[in-house]
């Protein structure tokens, strides 16, 4: 059974930008990224969920972060030059980005808003992001994800 393509995996293959698919089982119910990362078999340093925020000024932005991390909000609204940042409503996510909690991708959202990568994309060969639905991941190059989502990179997780 040949794989079924998503949206993301469109976009990447549009761009001629070289990819792996993965997908790993699920239910109806989102699972954490560090379960997720255990499925497929990666460290969960290189597997980054995306997530969405709107600024003080009412933009949206979308922030991606290793999932075992924890986004710090001023440093995630300093890297936008914004005064604050807070979490989008679960009930805004698929309204704003086209896709499904726990299926947020950085690439082919509905609008391509400004994305930020925590600086630590650049240390991996290759990170992991969603394919854009629950069950399917796609790991590719740093660098090209982030040229695609003319994405910028800022230390954005909290410190231990």
């Amino acid at each position: 059974m040949a794989e079924q393509k998503t949206n993301v995996m469109r976009v990447l293959d549009q761009k001629k930008i070289s990819y792996t698919a993965h997908s790993y089982p699920h239910g109806d119910e989102p699972v954490d990224g560090v379960t997720v990362a255990g499925l497929i078999g990666k460290d969960p340093a290189c597997v980054f969920k995306t997530l969405v925020l709107r600024g003080a000024s009412k933009n949206i932005y979308v922030f991606d972060i290793p999932v075992a991390e924890e986004l710090d909000l001023k440093k995630a609204a300093k890297a936008v030059g914004e005064k604050s940042v807070a979490m989008i409503h679960v009930t805004e996510i698929t309204p704003l980005t086209g896709y499904v909690r726990g299926g947020c991708s950085p690439v082919g959202m509905k609008k391509q808003y400004k994305t930020v990568f925590d600086t630590s994309a650049l240390e991996h060969d290759t990170v992991v992001v969603s394919a854009g639905k629950i069950g399917a991941q796609v790991e590719l190059d740093p660098q090209a994800l982030i040229s695609l989502v003319r994405g910028t990179t800022a230390d954005i997780i909290t410190e231990d």
